[in-house]
């Protein structure tokens, strides 16, 4: 099963690393990422695993942060118009004695559902997003994980070969939660 074997890798140049599923490759191989992203499509499914370093929003409460963070994915994936449709399913806060990152203030798990159209089609596609927000307030900086996993490809849309995927070879929860877990800070330079 994919979930077995993982290996850790360095992010940000080494300033943070964690702990990724095999067939974690890197999107920046293939496509233009944001410096402020890290992100790794899966070699056969269109999955995707992102750590995204944002601005820490203080005037959002942390048990908020999640939630927050999400309704912008929807607003940038155009999945939070009449009609698109994003929903969350359940949120969590993460105990810090969970977490190997130092510093950081708290941690807050969120699932949910967003339709959303890839590279501007009209063809949506059916994502559970599992979100981890830690906030790093020391470093004005909070620390967005995002896990997505398309549950119903639209036959429209460039991604219908990966539909056709199996299961055994997905990512799980239980990869983006190791993920999470073992992210690590090993620069805080990073933060400038």
């Amino acid at each position: 099963m994919q979930s077995a074997a993982a290996e850790s890798r360095p992010l940000f140049g080494g300033a943070l690393s964690a702990v990724f599923p095999r067939g974690a490759n890197d999107a920046s191989e293939l496509r233009e990422i944001p410096d402020n992203q890290e992100v790794f499509a899966h070699e056969r499914t269109d999955q995707s695993l992102i750590v995204e370093l944002v601005e820490h929003q203080a005037q959002v409460a942390d048990r908020d942060a999640a939630r927050y963070h999400f309704e912008d994915i929807a607003g940038s994936n155009k999945a939070s118009q009449p009609g698109s449709g994003f929903e969350v399913t359940g949120e969590a806060r993460v105990c810090e004695s969970e977490l190997l990152l130092a510093d950081c203030g708290s941690a807050w798990t969120l699932t949910g559902t967003q339709r959303v159209s890839k590279f501007n089609e009209e063809a949506r596609n059916t994502v559970t997003l599992h979100l981890a927000v830690l906030r790093l307030p020391r470093f004005s900086t909070d620390v967005l994980i995002t896990f997505n996993d398309p549950q119903r490809i639209d036959p429209e849309s460039s991604s219908a070969a990966a539909a056709e995927t199996r299961s055994e070879d997905r990512w799980t929860e239980q990869d983006f939660r190791r993920l999470l877990r073992t992210l690590t800070l090993h620069n805080p330079g990073l933060f400038g």
